[in-house]
């Protein structure tokens, strides 16, 4: 049977009050997609219903990047990276370590009671970045070497074009489903048969621009994950029954 987990990793730009300092003179920063991904809490409020279990995080990714491994470089900001290793610490033991941790369990627990998961993670990306524009409305990412993280996508991809066919998706844009993330990080720990992941990544254009747009936009990425989902797990008749 499979089991929704929702998660968002960059759904604030909070700063713990030991370290506002910090960024008292980068305040545009902070509330700028370098501190969050603008929108993407509220896109994970409007689907965390559909979810089985779900997890989010408000913590700025300037402070410390959830969705990064410890190993990369970009873990710590420009703005953290040169702080002393005990306030290193500090950070990883009370935002990075609690965030990370809770969901590899809820996933464990999952596994262990004999059911797939499969992780969306829910994102955002700016428009443009360094000068350049992203040519795309929604990204969906994955593993194309995990067959079933890749027909998910494909069902997926077809309900939104099915229901909304003047926006652009695109699969593994603007960024690479194998790169360094937190699904990434997941699959090395689980096995395809027990855990997908996928990273669904929105254009802040939507959340930045027309509300009602943007409203719409929201409800068809709803209504097509509900469509996807649909002959992915048993209704709650055949689930009684089993």
């Amino acid at each position: 049977m499979l089991k929704l987990l929702l998660t968002c990793e960059h759904g604030g730009n909070q700063v713990p009050v030991a370290y506002q300092s910090l960024f008292q003179e980068h305040q545009e920063e902070l509330k700028s997609h370098q501190g969050y991904d603008i929108g993407a809490l509220e896109l994970f409020r409007e689907l965390e219903d559909l979810g089985d279990i779900s997890f989010y995080a408000e913590t700025s990714r300037l402070l410390v990047e959830l969705n990064r491994s410890l190993h990369h470089k970009r873990l710590f900001s420009d703005y953290t990276r040169y702080l002393a290793d005990s306030d290193k610490n500090f950070i990883l033991k009370n935002y990075y370590y609690p965030y990370r941790d809770k969901v590899e369990q809820l996933v464990h627990d999952f596994v262990m009671a004999g059911r797939t998961v499969l992780h969306i993670a829910i994102h955002s990306f700016t428009p443009v970045l360094n000068g350049e524009e992203r040519h795309a409305d929604i990204g969906l990412l994955y593993d194309p070497k995990r067959k079933r993280e890749q027909a998910f996508c494909r069902e997926w991809r077809q309900a939104l074009y099915k229901g909304s066919p003047e926006l652009l998706v695109r699969n593994n844009y603007p960024y690479l489903g194998i790169s360094d993330g937190l699904p990434t990080y997941l699959r090395k720990r689980f096995k395809e048969d027990e855990y997908l992941g996928i990273e669904l990544e929105v254009n802040q254009k939507f959340p930045l621009g027309d509300p009602q747009r943007w409203k719409e936009v929201k409800n068809a990425i709803r209504y097509s994950l509900e469509v996807a989902l649909k002959n992915k797990r048993p209704d709650e008749h055949e689930e009684q029954v089993a």
